[in-house]
């Protein structure tokens, strides 16, 4: 049985290959993965990757389940965190202002497409193998759910009738922008992320999120 120094040790552990995996997808696309290059990245003896995550798919899936504690994190860094949402009906949630949940949306969108622009792009490269990967589709799968769950708490606390719905719209729309302004046609020759122009975005998304019948 492992005392809790050696399993911090281990959470650590895996927290540095994961972190170090997803920047080397971000430098190099998925054809960089490989355990020997995250154990060199890493600074790892040569066969840790592997000893910890023996097989490239879970590799991945450490990837996706890392990638949605960083993205959270940074919800709970902003104003739209609302704490533990699951279990709790939307009457039992705190009431939000559209506004205030706008600026804090056009916070995040503005982080992920400056500071956080490389996870981002690790994110869309990892997303793209699930596709074709069947066994990776419930590891990315479980890493969905927990954004999607914030965005639905945070929908019904600004009043959504139906907020699961809602949030499908919203994630996916926020997807969209980022991969539009990072990885689209357009994206070299954009100029940088205005928060002014991303505020207004935010407004519009949530007010259509809202709008939504369901």
């Amino acid at each position: 049985m492992s005392t809790p120094r050696q399993s911090a040790h281990i959470t650590d552990r895996r927290t540095l290959i994961a972190d170090t995996a997803i920047g080397l997808v971000a430098a190099t696309g998925l054809r960089g993965l490989t355990h020997r290059a995250v154990d060199g990245a890493a600074g790892l003896p040569a066969g840790s990757t592997s000893y910890y995550f023996r097989t490239r798919t879970a590799l991945i899936g450490a990837c996706y389940q890392r990638l949605a504690e960083l993205d959270l994190g940074d919800v709970d860094l902003g104003d739209l965190d609302l704490g533990d949402l699951d279990g709790e009906s939307p009457s039992a949630l705190p009431a939000l202002d559209r506004e205030a949940a706008a600026a804090a949306l056009a916070g995040l969108l503005h982080r992920w497409l400056t500071v956080g622009r490389e996870r981002q792009l690790a994110r869309f490269e990892l997303s793209l193998e699930a596709a074709r990967n069947p066994a990776l589709e419930a590891d990315f799968l479980r890493a969905g759910q927990g954004p999607r769950a914030r965005a639905a708490g945070i929908l019904a606390a600004l009043g959504a009738d139906r907020p699961e719905g809602a949030a499908e719209l919203l994630v996916a729309w926020t997807d969209g922008l980022l991969y539009d302004r990072l990885a689209g046609a357009l994206a070299r020759s954009r100029v940088a992320p205005d928060p002014a122009e991303l505020a207004s975005v935010a407004r519009r998304m949530i007010d259509a999120a809202l709008a939504h019948p369901g």
